[in-house]
């Protein structure tokens, strides 16, 4: 938990809480939960929909507070699924800011580093678009780099035989899930927000929901592209991998043959029993020469059948 304050458009971190602070929870544990509770009268079930993993994207209000529960996108490396969403849990009191988050996100740490300079913490409202504004900008930067990550993929995949290129686009494409479902929250969420009689919204700040209004939508357009490209490629690849294993199998198959004829030859010229020619000087490279010629007119055979 961190407390801030900000003095002349700059966040700094105070002690104890003040008339327009903002505080910052990431990864609760159960004393600050208490706390919560206790000290700033939040409901214990309020907080556990906001430390909800699936709680979708909404609007309460309670009393002077309102609370906004956004999905927000991260990206962990070490994680099975390393693109995912996680409720962000915003709620306005009557003089402060209090923002609850299950996991680090880079949207409050642009914010807390100083990276965005047009909000205000004595304007709820401002701070509240910003945070929407920046949750969109992510969810386009993560579904480009997916996008990236997929192309990479696609070239590994046309020589692949294994699947475990084919495993990396399922990772993809479920991360693409997650964004698609929590982007619609969000749509339903920012619905709400623009309605007349919860917010009241200056013209300025409703030209700034028009402009978050239009990047979610870009966001989920682009979701659903990829999405439908990423499982239109699992299709043709499982295909291609199937078709790469078979034209191995048929190469093995071809020499197999080409090597059956002089085994069978030196199987046979290896029995301990009388063999034609057995006696004659030329026996050894006669059986050489006849080997080799079987070899190579299965070769031709093979080729020209384009069995390789």
């Amino acid at each position: 938990m961190t407390i801030w304050r900000q003095a002349d458009k700059v966040l700094l971190p105070i002690e104890k809480s003040e008339p327009d602070c903002w505080i910052n929870i990431t990864q609760p544990n159960n004393y600050e939960i208490s706390c919560l509770i206790n000290e700033y009268g939040l409901e214990a079930d309020i907080l556990n929909d906001i430390l909800d993993i699936d709680e979708q994207a909404r609007v309460e209000k309670d009393g002077d507070k309102i609370f906004f529960i956004v999905r927000i996108p991260v990206f962990q490396e070490d994680r099975e699924t390393p693109y995912f969403t996680v409720p962000l849990g915003i709620i306005f009191f009557k003089d402060m800011i209090m923002t609850i988050c299950l996991q680090e996100s880079d949207i409050l740490r642009d914010m807390l580093a100083g990276r965005i300079r047009h909000f205000a913490l004595d304007n709820r409202k401002t701070f509240l678009l910003t945070v929407f504004n920046r949750v969109s900008f992510y969810f386009l930067r993560y579904l480009k780099e997916i996008n990236r990550r997929s192309a990479q993929t696609e070239k590994e995949l046309q020589r692949a035989v294994r699947n475990t290129e084919l495993i990396q686009l399922l990772i993809l494409e479920k991360s693409l899930v997650f964004f698609t479902t929590s982007l619609k929250s969000n749509e339903f969420l920012i619905e709400k927000i623009q309605k007349p009689n919860l917010l009241r919204l200056s013209e300025e700040e409703a030209d700034l929901i028009d402009e978050v209004v239009t990047e979610n939508r870009q966001a989920i357009e682009m979701a659903n592209i990829y999405s439908n490209i990423l499982s239109g490629m699992m299709d043709a690849f499982a295909s291609v991998i199937s078709n790469n294993l078979n034209v191995v199998m048929k190469q093995l198959t071809s020499i197999s043959l080409i090597l059956m004829l002089p085994t069978l030859i030196a199987s046979i010229y290896g029995m301990n029993v009388v063999l034609p020619f057995q006696d004659h000087p030329f026996a050894f490279a006669g059986t050489l020469a006849v080997s080799g010629a079987l070899a190579i007119i299965s070769i031709i055979i093979f080729r020209r059948k384009r069995f390789f």
